[in-house]
């Protein structure tokens, strides 16, 4: 279950996002707006993982991020940006196409065996609420053959390539294929080759 603390956040999502799209080369300049999210659960609890759908520019983006008590080691060129959380302190925010912990999470989800994280709204210690994501991802049978493109990160994990989409749309075939939906909206963000 995620947990979603009723907190103010410097930056913004929205601002870290903006900034850091601005450094990639994929990416054209613009206004983001915001189409929806979704989480998985990190299975120690220590690392949240989200993957932010997001449209700049006519296209589609998904920018899975993970976000951190402390720093990864070894993870530098990772870092988008730290965050100061008014319920959980300084958080270190990553590219999550680069940590374990989330590389996991979607191979999981991938296989089906693990499924989105439900979200529970909180303030301090008292639970006051459940949210219902504002985007909803599951697994399907995929076809095989996918070519790289400038739009997929593509990460070897355990023997095998996982295929994470950056710009939605872009060529991202598998024997198995992770789909998101949102409101007017539905795209494949991940794969296994």
């Amino acid at each position: 279950m995620a947990i979603i603390h009723r907190a103010t956040i410097t930056p913004t999502k929205g601002e870290l996002l903006d900034a850091w799209l601005d450094s990639q080369p994929w990416c054209p300049d613009g206004a983001v707006e915001m189409l929806g999210s979704y989480r998985f659960d990190d299975p120690a609890g220590e690392v949240g993982v989200e993957g932010l759908l997001a449209r700049r520019s006519g296209l589609l983006l998904h920018v899975p991020l993970t976000y951190r008590g402390a720093p990864l080691d070894g993870a530098e060129s990772s870092l988008i940006s730290t965050m100061q959380h008014s319920a959980l302190g300084k958080r270190w925010i990553y590219d999550a196409t680069r940590d374990p912990v989330a590389v996991h999470c979607f191979v999981r989800a991938l296989r089906g065996e693990q499924e989105q994280a439900g979200m529970e709204l909180w303030d301090g210690d008292t639970l006051v609420g459940r949210r219902e994501p504002t985007a909803r991802v599951h697994p399907e049978p995929g076809r095989a053959g996918a070519t790289a493109s400038t739009g997929v990160a593509v990460v070897e994990v355990d023997g095998i390539e996982l295929w994470l989409a950056r710009v939605i749309g872009s060529e991202l075939n598998g024997e198995r294929q992770l789909v998101a939906e949102w409101a007017n909206g539905r795209g494949v963000v991940a794969a296994l080759t």
